[in-house]
């Protein structure tokens, strides 16, 4: 299923809004998923890792407006084990088949009954500085029944940007297709001025790097301030990640931050959509 929309000018249509090809469909991890919704058996798996979960956070409101899916093996192994692992087809068909492993286990768990979106990471192929356009992902959020409008893509950018034209048209591709765009780790690495300038997300996460200490460090307190200025000018979502302590949550609540994640409020859930506030 390709990417709809006609392009905003007459440039050629970036070579990342060409379908991917669509891999078999996956079916999550055997055991019975624990759930917020209404627990089923899952079947087989066909890939050798799944998903854990963890909440982002309304404090005005005291719930959770989204989960992101992040990558396990399948005794809950990190991340790391899965992504440096040697993989047929690269990095992108790793990356792709996260996608969709994702996707299955959020539907599988209820993420749909809950009322929170799932957001999901996207990298930016190293190779074109480009964001795939995503059919297949697309495609297992159809047969999921996970409406687009609650589908967020958290992009990563490893390297430069060498075209933020194309980047521009092909985020707004996706947009036209419902789905809401996110920079991750805002902050850290690439992930700063020069790419938010590249486009207009929906949401912008700032990094740990940003949010560790915050409560005794003046000089984040004074940048997360002003990142939040420009988001509210913008009309963009601030979320705070690395949230660890009650220290950090007030401090980033008194700048006027209300959406947070972090290990304070609930740790990453294998297999499982977790419950905040705590019962």
């Amino acid at each position: 299923m390709a990417a709809s929309g006609v392009p905003l000018d007459s440039s050629p249509i970036p070579a990342s809004l060409i379908p991917e090809p669509s891999p078999p469909p996956f079916s999550p991890h055997p055991r019975l998923l624990k759930s917020v919704g209404n627990p089923r058996p899952a079947p087989a798996a066909s890939r050798p890792f799944s998903m854990a979960f963890q909440p982002i956070v309304d404090l005005e409101d005291t719930r959770i407006i989204a989960y992101e899916a992040l990558v396990r093996g399948l005794g809950n192994q990190p991340a790391a084990t899965i992504l440096s692992a040697p993989h047929t087809g690269g990095r992108a068909s790793i990356d792709r088949a996260c996608r969709l492993t994702a996707i299955e286990v959020a539907c599988s768990l209820g993420v749909l009954a809950t009322g929170a979106d799932l957001a999901i990471n996207v990298n930016a192929r190293p190779a074109s500085n480009n964001i795939p356009s995503l059919p297949a992902t697309i495609a297992a959020a159809d047969r999921a029944g996970l409406p687009l409008d609650r589908l967020i893509l958290e992009i990563t950018e490893e390297e430069r940007i060498r075209n933020p034209a194309q980047l521009q048209r092909t985020v707004q591709h996706l947009r036209e297709r419902g789905l809401r765009i996110a920079i991750d780790d805002f902050g850290a690495g690439f992930a700063g001025l020069t790419l938010l300038a590249a486009f207009h997300p929906d949401i912008l996460k700032i990094d740990i790097a940003l949010t560790r200490d915050v409560h005794q460090r003046h000089t984040s307190r004074v940048i997360i301030r002003s990142v939040l200025q420009i988001c509210r000018d913008l009309d963009i979502q601030l979320i705070a990640e690395g949230i660890e302590t009650s220290d950090q949550q007030h401090a980033l609540a008194d700048l006027g931050v209300r959406y947070m994640q972090g290990h304070y409020f609930a740790e990453p859930a294998f297999e499982a959509l977790p419950i905040w506030p705590a019962a």
